[in-house]
């Protein structure tokens, strides 16, 4: 069988390794909140690796965008999610079966979970075979599960639980309870006289009667009284229940390993839907970009920073959106503006749309043409470490050399405000090797910084800056436009720095 995952095309997992270590941009990005909330409610599944492992191919991506569309769709995502709602309910009750004690109470409780999963693979074939997938990855895993079901492994297990479970609804035994003592026996050939009984005492019946009914309580396991009765049972069935015990031992690996993965795999695509539509009912679009890994032209409308959406959510707060593009030989977007604008979220957006790309999945916009790059590298403040030795600026010399020296013309730096901690011609200069570095590697870049001089190095850069409402420069707009740096930004955020704002002048003064 050709098949083997509905997140890679092929049919080899000798290739794959997905990483179990988040990578370095996630924390700056805030990358890790857009997983912890696409996997919340499916630790189960283990997905974070999926998330961990960006893709280089573009045609990996293109498979896994078509797997995506297919899952999307009621006729296709109908069956699914209720397959993976029966293969957890499989769990659970294998989970149950394995804290039995009793082999008789467990073997019959196994052939529970077995028929779950068959009738669960069966009704999602039928499902996607109804829908006809038009994914060569559903496709691909339909055409498995038909050969699958219709092999003569799996109908025998099919054919042998119902023969065994047939055979259990045909024990009959009666109990014998005197004197503390239980004797089983086979069922006899006497009558069932409880409707005789009633008749006859129906005429001294005068009205309804309060119930005397006792309810016993059910639990799982069975007590060393149930487990004696069900022993002597089996010794008046001994041929139905030595087939019990043998078909537990010999359909103790039941499952197909690409079934499994499949219930695994398909979570990663769930997930996104789910989040997605989630952000629907926001009016908050999503589409899938167009990527390529050689095109740095790059561009997005109407799109937003993902993790900060979810939490504007949660606080009934609006969400802004922006547009950006990059044409010809622009790189890198050096980016402007007063404090708390918006700035530093373009930087992290610009970031997480293109590792969602990466991944196959959807990106936040009503449009994207993206990039797709080998890694991308992030350089934001950190707070100062006091068992750390080095200062500010060494820290942030070293991170930017360590970056530069592994980056590569397929690479996507973010720096966000560095430099910082030092006077501004020598941040001036700093900061210009630093960017002549990276239009040398012809590297893709976003700079957020309050130094204007870096947004006129050259043709590779392009100066946008975040906006203010006009009768109301205190006010953000969080929109980011293409604009020349107006030559105030550093100037104000020292003096935010310091709290000598006309407001705050204004305040202290009043």
């Amino acid at each position: 069988m050709g098949f083997f995952s509905i997140l890679h095309p092929g049919s080899s997992e000798a290739a794959i390794r997905y990483s179990e270590e988040q990578p370095g941009c996630f924390r700056d990005l805030n990358f890790d909140q857009i997983v912890a909330t696409l996997t919340a409610g499916r630790d189960a599944y283990e997905l974070k690796p999926f998330f961990q492992t960006p893709l280089h191919d573009p045609e990996v991506i293109a498979y896994r965008q078509a797997v995506m569309l297919d899952v999307r769709q009621e006729g296709i995502g109908a069956p699914i999610r209720a397959f993976a709602a029966e293969m957890n309910r499989m769990r659970e009750a294998s989970t149950s079966t394995g804290k039995l004690h009793y082999p008789y109470q467990k073997a019959r409780w196994f052939a529970d979970v077995v028929e779950i999963y068959f009738r669960a693979s069966q009704a999602l074939c039928d499902g996607l075979k109804a829908a006809n997938p038009a994914s060569s990855g559903i496709g691909g895993f339909l055409a498995y599960l038909q050969t699958l079901t219709t092999s003569e492994a799996f109908q025998a297990l099919v054919g042998e639980t119902q023969h065994l479970k047939e055979g259990l609804a045909s024990v009959r035994y009666d109990l014998l309870i005197h004197d503390g003592t239980i004797r089983v026996r086979d069922r006899g050939p006497e009558a069932d006289y409880t409707a005789d009984v009633e008749e006859t005492f129906r005429r001294f019946r005068v009205g309804d009667v309060a119930a005397m009914e006792f309810k016993f309580p059910d639990y799982a396991e069975m007590n060393h009284i149930e487990a004696g009765v069900l022993d002597r049972v089996a010794l008046l069935y001994p041929e139905v229940f030595a087939e019990l015990v043998s078909y537990a031992e010999r359909n103790a690996d039941f499952t197909d390993k690409r079934v499994l993965a499949f219930d695994r795999e398909v979570q990663f695509y769930l997930a996104a839907i789910d989040l997605v539509a989630r952000m629907a009912e926001a009016d908050l679009p999503f589409c899938f970009p167009e990527v390529s890994a050689t095109s740095k032209a790059v561009s997005c409308e109407g799109t937003f920073d993902l993790a900060l959406a979810a939490k504007l959510l949660k606080e009934k707060q609006p969400v802004v959106r922006n547009d950006f593009h990059l044409d010809g030989p622009e790189r890198i977007f050096i980016v402007s503006g007063p404090n708390q604008g918006g700035k530093t979220t373009f930087a992290r957006m610009f970031g997480q749309l293109h590792y969602l790309a990466s991944l196959g999945c959807p990106v936040p916009g009503t449009s994207a043409r993206l990039f797709l790059p080998d890694r991308i590298f992030t350089h934001f403040e950190r707070e100062e470490n006091i068992h750390d030795l080095r200062g500010k600026l060494q820290d942030d010399l070293v991170r930017i050399h360590d970056i530069l020296q592994a980056a590569t013309s397929r690479s996507i730096i973010i720096m966000n405000e560095i430099f910082t901690s030092t006077a501004l011609q020598d941040a001036i200069i700093l900061g210009r090797k630093v960017l002549e570095k990276v239009i040398d590697l012809d590297a893709l870049g976003v700079c957020v910084t309050f130094i204007d001089e870096l947004a006129m190095l050259g043709e590779q850069t392009v100066s946008v800056a975040s906006t203010v409402v006009p009768d109301d420069p205190a006010l953000r707009t969080y929109k980011i436009v293409r604009k020349p740096a107006d030559g105030r930004a550093y100037a104000i955020a020292i003096a935010e720095k310091h709290q000598l704002t006309y407001a705050d002048l204004k305040e202290r003064l009043a």
